[in-house]
């Protein structure tokens, strides 16, 4: 019996722990795609609106060198520029 109630417990409570990301909407920009396809291949957006209040130039910079170069996303140096610019005019500390 507990087991059947902790399983319909979990059911009732599983769905309101999954992201719903259809609100999350970035800035738009001309390079909004760009950084869509850049970075919401390997992560959620709302990453970038969580560290929106804490990051300048320097450390945008950075986050893009570590996931261009360290964990490898697909984004050409090019279009990290334009994402890493795109950060500062809409998600920075400045």
């Amino acid at each position: 019996m507990r087991t059947l109630l902790s399983l319909a417990i979990l059911m009732l409570v599983l769905p309101l722990a999954v992201a719903d990301e259809s609100k999350l909407q970035l800035a738009k920009d001309p390079d909004t795609t760009v950084v869509l396809a850049g970075c919401s291949s390997c992560h959620s957006v709302d990453y970038i609106q969580m560290n929106a209040p804490f990051l300048k130039r320097p450390q945008w910079e950075a986050e893009v060198k570590k996931m261009t170069k360290v964990f490898g996303a697909p984004v050409s140096d090019e279009d990290a520029l334009k994402i890493v610019d795109y950060l500062v005019r809409h998600y920075s500390a400045e």
